[in-house]
């Protein structure tokens, strides 16, 4: 028996099934309790809300730095946009191969599909990402208006870039000519219209983080704040998901 579209919001693919999966417990992460990330948030909502509206609307790469609320963002997007007809399939990378028959299961739903796969990039040696090219743009059958891909990565290009690539590039009367390695890397993320890059905040930015954990807190702000750098020191990150993991050791230790 398939999903019921019109009872479950999210699904993830399990490849060793063969089929979806209902997501009966979904991560209720909110737009509002995302902090710091106003720019990005904004241009995926209106590319969202376009989607929703039957409006020309773009595949998109959220990429940069870990724990700066990528995959969370996608995530909101769904709580935010569900009674509207959103719905969210999770692909992991190693089941993309598997993505032509997700798309033939959601092409004649009325919902609108978001494919979302987190950790989105890939090695030299790996060839999985070719069903999701073909899927995107490239096969002869058109890609269904019902669905968009929203991808998170560490990697802007999605594939790891070496100097001697760029070096096999050339000027050819006076136009640049990417090496083929080069080209195949741009190809890939040029299917995406949406590019959001992500970055570690500042200290003024991850403290605020820190206090949307704790608006009720008693204590010394400052002595707070401390332990909040010095907890982030020890990880060598400022991000959303550092300020998360301090309320959870901070709590546990007060």
């Amino acid at each position: 028996m398939g999903i019921d579209w019109k009872k479950t919001p999210a699904a993830i693919w399990r490849q060793h099934k063969n089929k979806l999966r209902a997501v009966k417990a979904i991560d209720p992460i909110r737009l509002s309790e995302l902090i710091g990330i106003e720019r990005q948030k904004s241009e995926l909502v209106t590319n969202t809300r376009r989607f929703l509206a039957r409006k020309p609307a773009n595949n998109a790469l959220l990429w940069g730095a870990r724990g700066t609320g990528k995959s969370s963002l996608i995530k909101a997007l769904l709580n935010e946009f569900a009674t509207e007809g959103l719905r969210l399939v999770e692909v992991f990378k190693n089941d993309l191969s598997n993505l032509p028959e997700i798309v033939d299961e959601i092409r004649d739903q009325p919902y609108r599909f978001i494919v979302y796969c987190d950790d989105f990039s890939f090695e030299a040696n790996e060839h999985s990402y070719v069903a999701l090219k073909t899927i995107l743009e490239g096969s002869i059958e058109r890609k269904p208006d019902n669905l968009l891909l929203y991808a998170t990565s560490n990697r802007r290009h999605l594939l790891p870039e070496y100097q001697r690539e760029n070096q096999e590039s050339r000027l050819v009367d006076g136009e640049l000519h990417y090496s083929d390695a080069v080209e195949e890397k741009i190809a890939l993320s040029d299917r995406f219209g949406l590019w959001l890059s992500f970055y570690q905040t500042s200290w003024e930015g991850y403290l605020q983080i820190v206090d949307s954990y704790f608006p009720d807190y008693e204590g010394d702000r400052d002595v707070l704040h401390e332990a909040a750098k010095r907890f982030s020191m020890t990880r060598a990150s400022r991000s959303g998901r550092t300020a998360k993991q301090f309320y959870n050791a901070f709590i546990d230790s007060d």
